[in-house]
């Protein structure tokens, strides 16, 4: 059968998306949605994302790593499907949706889509490094040389490693350019590589950074592989709230597979 699809990117983070309104498409079929994320056999993604229809929202966002397996909150998949809804006339500047962390509000302006994620009320400080969930799990560590050190294997070494082990952690590495500026490069797990964007770990690094005292700033900007983000958030008694994750959402072509 053939499967109408459309590939977006938010700063180099790329997505297969498909309007599953109809549930025309089988969820079920862990073997096809990692078919349709290889880059070689397949159209190419980091991941997969059904837009279904929600009886009390704009939509649902259904979101599959590459490996085809559900998984936990994807930040940039969010703000991309926002575009999406957009185009395919769902919303039109403001939206409100269900993602498997619970309930999403975002607006888009032009190209630029802005995410309200969860709020944070924990975060662990094991000195050698930050451990936090942002919607996915997240270890969060300074790297000196993180324009050229070997990430596939130090990121996976961490994210199979105690204390993660079989369920596993996103792993960031941090490089502070200043208060309100930090460069990182993100392991993802399900993807089994570097991404070249995460915005659940972009989100986990501006809020990591600012627990341990490495900034005083509210609004962070971080440089990832793939471009710009930028992260704001509020501050009381060390829990973290109205936390929103912004960037650039872009539709790259439209196919049929």
């Amino acid at each position: 059968m053939a499967q109408i699809f459309y590939k977006y990117q938010g700063t180099g983070n790329d997505f297969v998306m498909i309007d599953n309104r109809l549930q025309t498409f089988d969820k079920n079929n862990t073997k096809q949605v990692a078919f349709l994320c290889d880059r070689r056999f397949g159209i190419g993604a980091d991941g997969l994302i059904l837009l279904e229809n929600h009886s009390d929202y704009d939509f649902k966002m259904v979101y599959y790593n590459a490996d085809g397996n559900e998984s936990t909150m994807c930040g940039n998949g969010g703000r991309c499907l926002v575009a999406f809804a957009k185009h395919l006339g769902v919303i039109k500047d403001k939206a409100i949706f269900e993602a498997i962390d619970g309930i999403h509000h975002a607006t888009i302006k032009n190209d630029v889509v802005s995410l309200q994620m969860l709020d944070v009320d924990s975060v662990e400080d094991h000195k050698t490094h930050v451990f936090l969930n942002t919607g996915s799990p997240h270890h969060v560590q300074f790297e000196d040389k993180i324009e050229d050190f070997d990430i596939k294997n130090l990121g996976a070494k961490i994210r199979y490693g105690a204390p993660y082990n079989s369920e596993g952690s996103n792993v960031n590495f941090v490089k502070k350019i200043s208060d309100s500026n930090f460069r990182l490069r993100t392991y993802e797990r399900g993807v089994e590589d570097e991404t070249l964007s995460c915005g659940t770990g972009a989100t986990a690094v501006a809020i990591a950074m600012h627990y341990i005292g490495e900034t005083e700033k509210n609004t962070i900007d971080l440089d990832v592989e793939g471009g710009k983000l930028q992260v704001s958030f509020n501050v009381e008694n060390n829990s973290y709230n109205n936390v929103w994750l912004i960037g650039p959402a872009n539709f790259v072509f439209k196919g049929e597979i």
